[in-house]
């Protein structure tokens, strides 16, 4: 169970956000633009410079929302801190992305496991205003939507290793483009500069057999050519590459099991 509850938000958009929020979030976005201007792909920093988000004061969802239906047609959508697989799913099919309506404390600074509203607004939406990109997390949901447990499972796989934690070739250099790793200052580092986790080219059914763990530095990440093969990916068979997957089984854990983490 989450230990966060979100702010309501009222039928213009609009969340009340304390002071302390509002500080939370300056320091937040200003050590993070400093972290991401010379690592994330141009298609982010293109988005972020649309947005235009404030430094001063959190954004509100309408702001947002101008800029995402102006591009790609998307908004964001207020949820809860956490949502079923099922409305997740749902949301995406719609051209929806949720955004849960509260903000870490100081003392989570620098992580926090559930999704909160400067992982889901600094680290999603400005990729949300490139069309491969949007287009992929829409046919994204509309498979999970009709998809089964099992299925989505693999299908997660899939969303991890892009949406949140992929990678890009750009100009001969290797570039972040997943809001997982934009949202986090220490994972930003770890992704572009650390020698410790393995960069594999964007493998389809490798990406799909891949285990992974969400509280934990990434062992291994995929490298996409570029982003318009997140769209020419969209317009396979994605199923059917997941009935495969699901028929090969996953490949070996490059991590400990979570229990073993603290063992000796």
């Amino acid at each position: 169970m989450t230990q966060y509850h979100s702010k309501p938000v009222s039928e213009y958009g609009h969340i009340d956000w304390d002071q302390d929020e509002h500080a939370v979030w300056h320091e937040l976005i200003t050590r993070q633009q400093e972290v991401v201007k010379t690592r994330a792909c141009q298609a982010y920093l293109d988005g972020l410079n649309m947005l235009n988000l404030p430094t001063d004061r959190l954004p509100q969802l309408p702001e947002i929302n101008r800029v995402l239906q102006r591009e790609t047609g998307w908004q964001v959508e207020p949820v809860p801190a956490l949502i079923s697989f099922d409305r997740f799913f749902a949301l995406l099919a719609d051209k929806k992305f949720p955004v849960a309506t509260f903000l870490r404390r100081r003392e989570e600074f620098d992580y926090l496991q559930e999704p909160d509203f400067f992982h889901e607004v600094y680290g999603h939406c400005a990729m949300l205003t490139h069309p491969d990109f949007a287009a992929f997390t829409h046919i994204y949901g509309q498979l999970g939507a009709k998809a089964t447990p099992k299925e989505r499972s693999y299908l997660a796989r899939l969303y991890w290793f892009t949406v949140e934690f992929g990678l890009v070739q750009e100009q001969g250099q290797t570039k972040i483009y997943g809001g997982g790793i934009l949202s986090s200052p220490g994972e930003t580092l770890y992704a572009s500069e650390s020698t410790i986790p393995k960069r594999e080219p964007f493998d389809i059914m490798q990406v799909l057999r891949t285990p992974y763990r969400i509280d934990i530095m990434q062992p291994i990440y995929y490298v996409l050519p570029d982003l318009s093969q997140l769209y020419q990916l969209s317009q396979r068979d994605v199923m059917a590459l997941v009935w495969q997957a699901m028929q090969d089984g996953l490949l070996p854990p490059l991590f400990q099991p979570k229990e073993q983490q603290h063992a000796g």
